[in-house]
């Protein structure tokens, strides 16, 4: 072997070292990068704003891979777990999916129907009332006969049901004008489903259908009403007499 073979075959050798080096090298970056970020995992991310108090559904989500130890501990990666789920706050498009996002739907006890019926935004505590809250049912009823204050002695104004059970809230909806109220403007009303029992459910349907005005009083949380003798019905003769 002359020496110029001799020169090839170290630089031949020296290549292969150098490659093998730079093995070593990117095999030892990629060992480090691994140790620090970890295997990776699943989560879900919002795929566009969803209003709070809405049913969740697995498309309103997209699957997304995460570095397991840049998630929090109440990210979700099941995404089952939102089944009979709502969302407690407004979800907003590319966040992460967490946990203390959702809550579970109110359900029905035994001996209690869901009724819903359509409530005026302007006169139902609208945009605060939520599933699970507490609300008094009231119903106002028109004077028979007369005009004026005439009709209005004759009105009364009603407490049909008591700490009614909200399980939910449908989105405002463009409601026309019932019957006799054709002179009235259109309004706008929220669907709001109750959780009753058999005769509160009736009480509903009929004061929906019957009374003048259906209004909705939120309680505070904790402090369901409690009625005396005389408390359920109003009219302006109670108060002339005082």
């Amino acid at each position: 072997m002359n020496s110029r073979q001799r020169r090839g075959v170290i630089l031949l050798l020296l290549s292969i070292i150098c490659a093998f080096a730079a093995f070593i090298g990117v095999v030892s970056v990629i060992s480090d990068v691994n140790s620090k970020v970890g295997p990776e995992v699943t989560a879900y991310r919002v795929k566009s704003d969803v209003p709070p108090y809405t049913a969740l559904q697995a498309v309103q989500f997209e699957k997304i891979s995460m570095p397991k130890r840049w998630l929090s501990q109440n990210a979700v990666t099941d995404i089952s777990v939102i089944d009979g789920k709502i969302a407690v706050t407004q979800l907003r498009q590319g966040s992460l999916l967490q946990e203390d996002m959702i809550v579970n739907r109110p359900e029905l006890k035994p001996g209690e129907q869901e009724i819903a019926i359509m409530i005026d935004a302007a006169t139902g505590v609208a945009g605060k009332i939520t599933p699970g809250d507490l609300v008094n049912i009231y119903a106002t009823f028109g004077g028979e006969g007369g005009q004026g204050e005439n009709k209005a002695q004759s009105a009364e104004s009603r407490l049909i049901v008591p700490n009614a059970k909200v399980i939910d809230v449908g989105k405002l909806t463009a409601l026309e004008p019932r019957g006799d109220d054709r002179d009235r403007a259109v309004t706008e009303a929220v669907p709001i489903t109750f959780a009753l029992s058999t005769v509160d459910a009736q009480r509903v349907a009929y004061a929906e259908s019957f009374a003048v005005h259906v209004r909705l009083a939120l309680l505070a949380k904790g402090s369901p009403t409690t009625l005396r003798p005389g408390d359920g019905k109003y009219t302006l003769d109670e108060d002339r007499d005082k």
